[in-house]
């Protein structure tokens, strides 16, 4: 079951409002870390909206997890 809901997941796209609710991140911290190569850059939607595949969110979290928990 777990495949089936990462599956689904990778097809939804996050807008920038719902990144900053599931990270805790501001807009720049974003954007930031976007220029330094540590989260993936989002996807055009169209002229003037873009979005981030939910799939990688999820993996950024995780990894930040992962190296939290390490350093303890």
């Amino acid at each position: 079951m777990a495949d089936f809901l990462k599956s689904a997941n990778e097809a939804r796209i996050l807008r920038l409002q719902q990144i900053k609710e599931r990270t805790g991140l501001s807009r720049s911290t974003i954007y930031a870390l976007i220029k330094a190569g540590q989260f993936n850059a989002p996807i055009s939607l169209g002229r003037r909206a873009v979005g981030w595949l939910e799939s990688d969110v999820s993996d950024f979290i995780e990894a930040c997890v992962k190296a939290s928990r390490k350093a303890v």
